[in-house]
């Protein structure tokens, strides 16, 4: 009889978390240590997750990493050793499934091809496909439907990119996430030192590549059959005016690529890192045949192996994913011993203040409790709302509800939509739009800019049991970045909610009511012994909620009408209870 694997269980350390890209405030990461050492801050804080710009990286501010040594332009050794100073723990990303095309490792795989020692860390995809599929003419391997209908695209379109080996031979990589081919402008001066080439066939083969370009975004040694004499000497001159971008997708099955793990680990622990965020580990397992997200068992082996290596350096490895309520992998995820992160109450808290409705909290809050998940929520992040995740599914023939119905998911997105919310979409294989896959927008304005509502927001979320992370901007009132939305270009619609603020910004709203009232709520979660104790909670008619914390040295307290938005919270720390604060109309 086989004996269970009894799961490793990985512990979240305790406090308030903030969250922010190293220049969200100010210019650099100096400016928010500055902030973190005034008065209004002092013991706010036990934690700060950084966002990837704290690296080298060139796409999706910060999640296409270069390589993990820190960005000068914005971090100092100095700025970690204040944070240290001020007791702030860090969380730093990890992103498992993909490097930046100007990673060293792909640069050299450009540079040397297949004599490259990083010839196998990314991802064949005609070699991954070889025997699952069909050689097109245009000179890729097309899986078979069957193998093609399992991948989920987060982008129109084959998720590959197409690169010219020094030998002049074309190679398709796998590659998820964003991708782009740019070429400088092809003038005849490149042509200039290839004997034979008569200046008017030259400017004939310029206007001819310029097309060609223009058309297909690169040029296939088809596009030159004309030329076969000068061919490769016309390819290796336009070659040289060409630059890539994009995410490419690591070859797990490498063992260079767990050497690279193993380094870049023991890199983040030396900067101060206590907790790693594993972006897009969902993608990183792949095999034909089989789905390229969260496919079982080889997602769950690579993640064990990868906690095996964090231990050795003291760090928690915190898997990162979006999947609806319905599909149970945040279950899968507690069960093996992984905390995760509750990307099911922000949806959940908007829709309980607009509808004044406290059923959806209080099925969520049961079963965080009941189950002993450990979690780090919030109400805003980098990214956008996950609504969508509060969705059922049907699971072997079997319908398993969501947190919220369908008809209450659609409100909830129609409103924020309504209220000046963005979408991104999700693609079918075939490149059709299948679905929304966030909404963006700032906490605040997707609650219609109602102030007591943010407040009754975060009041609720320190209450609630796990690790509140608290992203900048909602700290601040921040309202949608429309200008900012505009000009983000691809992911335009993420920078609604990632403004920069100003020293001088911060200085003006500092003194405001919601963001002096958010901050002593939040000194109280993050000093109180009581949040370390038992939590009861109760709901009262359709709308009331009630949340108690009880420890021997301290208890808290938050009772709230959903309705109408008034709050109390009130404490005891041994000398009798007291209201703490109170937000009535």
């Amino acid at each position: 009889m086989t004996k269970a694997r009894v799961p490793e269980v990985q512990s979240l350390p305790n406090g308030v978390m903030l969250n922010a890209y190293p220049d969200s405030i100010g210019t650099r990461l100096a400016d928010t240590v500055a902030l973190l050492r005034r008065p209004e801050f002092e013991g706010a804080f036990s934690l700060f997750y950084i966002l990837p710009t704290f690296f080298h990286s060139d796409l999706d501010r910060g999640f296409s990493v270069i390589d993990y040594d820190i960005n000068e332009e914005l971090v100092t050794p100095e700025d970690l050793r204040q944070l240290d100073d001020l007791g702030i723990g860090i969380k730093l990303d990890l992103v498992l499934n993909h490097l930046s095309v100007r990673s060293p490792q792909f640069r050299d795989l450009l540079a040397h091809g297949e004599n490259s020692a990083y010839r196998d860390f990314f991802i064949d995809w005609d070699e991954f496909w070889r025997g699952h599929g069909t050689e097109r003419p245009d000179g890729y391997v097309d899986p078979h439907p069957e193998h093609l209908e399992k991948l989920f695209m987060r982008k129109p379109g084959l998720p590959i990119l197409k690169v010219r080996f020094p030998s002049g031979a074309l190679k398709t990589y796998w590659n998820t996430f964003y991708q782009k081919v740019d070429f400088d402008e092809i003038t005849l001066s490149d042509f200039a030192g290839i004997d034979g080439l008569e200046p008017m066939l030259a400017e004939t083969i310029v206007n001819h590549v310029k097309i060609a370009i223009a058309e297909k975004g690169y040029l296939e040694s088809s596009d030159l059959v004309h030329f076969p004499d000068l061919q490769d000497k016309i390819i290796g001159a336009i070659c040289s005016k060409r630059d890539y971008l994009g995410q490419m997708d690591l070859n797990a099955k490498s063992e260079l690529v767990w050497d690279f793990y193993d380094a870049t680990l023991d890199k983040l622990s030396g900067f101060g890192a206590r907790i790693i965020r594993l972006d897009a580990f969902a993608y990183l397992h792949k095999a034909p045949g089989e789905p390229n997200f969260f496919n079982r068992p080889g997602t769950w082996d690579y993640l064990h192996r990868l906690r095996g290596i964090a231990k050795k350096y003291g760090l928690t490895i915190f898997p990162e994913i979006h999947a609806e309520f319905g599909a149970g992998i945040h279950e899968e995820i507690a069960a093996e011993g992984y905390p995760f992160y509750d990307f099911f109450f922000p949806g959940l808290v908007i829709d309980a203040l607009d509808r004044g409705r406290n059923e959806g909290l209080l099925r969520w809050i049961t079963e965080v409790r009941e189950k002993g998940f450990q979690t780090i929520n919030m109400l805003g992040c980098h990214d956008g709302i996950p609504v969508l995740d509060l969705r059922g599914k049907q699971l072997n023939g079997t319908h398993r509800p969501g947190l919220l119905n369908d008809a209450e998911i659609d409100g909830t997105v129609e409103r924020i939509i309504q209220r000046g919310g963005l979408t991104k979409n999700l693609y079918g294989a075939d490149g059709k739009k299948i679905d929304y896959y966030q909404v963006n927008a700032t906490f605040f304005s997707a609650l219609g800019e109602d102030e007591r509502k943010l407040l009754l927001a975060r009041a609720i979320q320190l209450f609630m049991p796990g690790v509140p992370q608290v992203w900048y901007l909602d700290l601040f009132a921040g309202k949608n970045d429309y200008e900012a939305a505009s000009q983000g270009r691809t992911a335009g619609h993420k920078e609604i909610n990632r403004t920069t603020l100003s020293m001088q910004a911060i200085e003006s709203r500092l003194e405001s009511p919601i963001v002096a009232d958010q901050l002593a709520l939040i000194r109280l979660r993050n000093r109180s012994p009581a949040f370390g104790g038992e939590i009861q909670f109760k709901g009262s008619g359709d709308h009331g909620l009630e949340i108690t914390w009880t420890h021997p040295l301290a208890s808290a307290k938050l009772e709230a009408d959903l309705g109408s938005h008034d709050f109390t919270v009130s404490i005891d720390e041994g000398d009798g209870v007291r209201v703490f604060m109170t937000n009535r109309s």
